[in-house]
């Protein structure tokens, strides 16, 4: 048999207001904290300056930490399409900021990361939360949207060698600009 490879992993909790990150460490049976935190947009700033808040704030993360692959949520889709729309902008900056890092991401629905941290797919937050401090002991995490993040990583770490893990190989070329002609 050979050693299992430590893993660094950050995982991503998508929010327009307040987007939550949580790396940990595995080596394929040991979990381990290193940080959390999240990122706050301004409120009273323009979409567009928020969701390069959000886009910035990921991406000096993963600069700081070094994390070698990530995992985000999936959108849910609520009965207020205006936030929907807004919630999914917001995961697109999360998206895209490790991707531009050349990391492997991957997208977990909410009840597969319930079910993988809690045991039960409709879990609230505060079961979530007792659950982290349990799986990790010294986890530091001030807001939901952490430890959401943590249970993120988490279920990717118990995933990421499944194929029904959603991922997005990186790195892809850019896409070829078609030249226009002039007039």
């Amino acid at each position: 048999m050979g050693e299992q490879r430590t893993v660094r992993i950050i995982g991503i909790d998508p929010g327009l207001r307040r987007t939550g990150w949580g790396i940990v460490e595995s080596d394929g049976v040991r979990l381990s904290y290193v940080d959390s935190g999240h990122i706050a947009s301004t409120n009273d700033e323009v979409l567009a300056y928020r969701l390069r808040e959000i886009f910035e704030g990921v991406a000096s993360v993963i600069s700081g930490f070094s994390p070698s692959e990530a995992a985000i949520e999936e959108t849910f889709v609520n009965d207020n399409a205006r936030a929907t729309l807004k919630l999914g902008q917001a995961r697109g900056m999360a998206l895209l900021a490790p991707a531009m890092q050349g990391l492997r991401v991957a997208e977990y629905s909410p009840n597969l990361i319930k079910k993988s941290v809690v045991g039960t797919g409709h879990a609230d937050k505060r079961q979530i939360q007792a659950m982290i401090g349990v799986l990790l002991p010294k986890a530091k995490f001030d807001s939901p949207d952490e430890a959401d993040a943590l249970a993120i990583a988490i279920c990717h770490a118990n995933h990421r060698s499944v194929p029904a893990a959603r991922l997005c190989d990186a790195p892809r070329p850019a896409p070829r600009r078609r030249r226009q002609r002039a007039s």
